[in-house]
């Protein structure tokens, strides 16, 4: 046994080496976000500034998108350019190459919208309280990722001031596919101001592609935050709800050395009902997830961490924590094969050169 877990730590050194390599950060990306929370908006105004204080500094198809931007509005009550999203996202052509901010006035949308690839630079602003979408779309009969009630494969999408649910009935382990996405992000580059996902299991499939989360609610089941992205979830609470079967917040999809992704929640809140969820589990051979500066309930497992039954991929995870604080953070009952960082080795996860941001992220719309 001892023999085992010097070869589990010397593999793990390894692929600490790998990852930190892997993770480059820019001189301009660098700003640490601060170890405490009173500090995190200034942070975030010194480094999002809006586009009159970047010119030159971002992705220039996104400067010139942002140059000439367009409202559309859409209201429930017909007082809009129109009356569903749907038919708002519809109306932007393919090829678009300017921002378009989608208005959503107050009130439910009971629609599934999709928005291809070919459509970028659009914007879903909902009011200060809000306006919902909702759908109740399942894997039984889409499959789990084309479930959701909010798809969207283009790059450079933004949403701020959303709720966005999936209405499907919470999977009771006997209906197959009963598993219900609320949203899938696939496009790069892609930024969440104040939005909540509802769901059980697989609530938000953060696929792929560079995306920054703040100040956003989600909660679920069973890998409620699941896929391939590459993001930062700052601000953010994660609710665990109480469920007979097992409760997993992350599975983080990273397959190999070579896939340079991975989830980074810092100064987030982990919350909920029961006891018992794990931050993530090996759902994949090599999953990369870090959460630092969190507090965390009692509904968390000592244990923190699963393998999913699959004790060879132990010396391959990065399941890393630094300095969270709560009943559910202490290091003493963790799994040998999850790691409390040092201050230098969690630094790549917290700095917008995780994903890069400095070339593309702008601080959230304006009504």
């Amino acid at each position: 046994m001892a023999k085992r877990l010097n070869i589990i730590s010397l593999a793990q050194c390894t692929i600490l080496a790998i990852v930190l390599a892997a993770i480059t950060v820019s001189a301009d990306d660098a700003t640490p976000i601060p170890d405490t929370p009173d500090g995190i908006q200034a942070w975030f105004d010194a480094n999002v500034k809006p586009l009159a204080d970047r010119a030159g500094t971002l992705e220039k198809a996104l400067e010139a998108a942002e140059a000439t931007p367009k409202t559309i509005k859409v209201r429930a009550d017909g007082s809009g350019e129109f009356k569903t999203i749907t038919d708002a996202v519809k109306s932007i052509p393919a090829g678009n190459k300017e921002r378009v901010i989608v208005d959503i006035g107050p009130g439910t949308y009971t629609e599934k919208v999709t928005i291809e690839r070919d459509k970028p630079f659009i914007t879903f602003l909902g009011p200060p309280d809000k306006a919902t979408l909702a759908f109740g779309g399942t894997a039984a009969e889409y499959g789990t990722v084309y479930s959701a009630t909010l798809q969207v494969d283009s790059d450079f999408f933004v949403a701020s001031n959303l709720i966005i649910q999936n209405t499907a009935p919470r999977p009771d382990g006997k209906r197959a596919g009963a598993q219900a996405v609320a949203f899938r992000i696939g496009g790069n580059m892609a930024a969440f101001y104040n939005v909540k996902m509802l769901g059980f299991q697989d609530t938000l499939c953060d696929d792929k592609g560079f995306h920054f989360f703040k100040d956003c609610y989600i909660e679920g089941t069973v890998d409620f935050i699941f896929g391939s992205g590459k993001s930062i979830y700052l601000q953010t609470e994660i609710r665990v709800l109480a469920d007979a079967e097992q409760t997993v917040i992350t599975a983080q999809a990273r397959e190999t050395e070579a896939q340079d992704v991975g989830y980074s929640f810092v100064h987030c809140s982990v919350t909920g009902t029961g006891t018992g969820a794990f931050l993530g589990r090996a759902w994949m051979p090599m999953p990369r997830v870090v959460f630092a500066y969190t507090s965390m309930t009692e509904v968390i497992n000592p244990e923190g961490w699963s393998s999913n039954n699959h004790p060879e991929r132990e010396a391959q995870v990065f399941f890393g924590e630094y300095k969270n604080t709560g009943p559910g953070a202490a290091p003493a009952g963790r799994v040998k094969y999850a790691k409390q960082l040092t201050e230098e080795e969690v630094k790549p996860f917290l700095s917008l050169g995780f994903i890069k941001g400095t070339s593309w992220l702008l601080p959230p719309p304006k009504a």
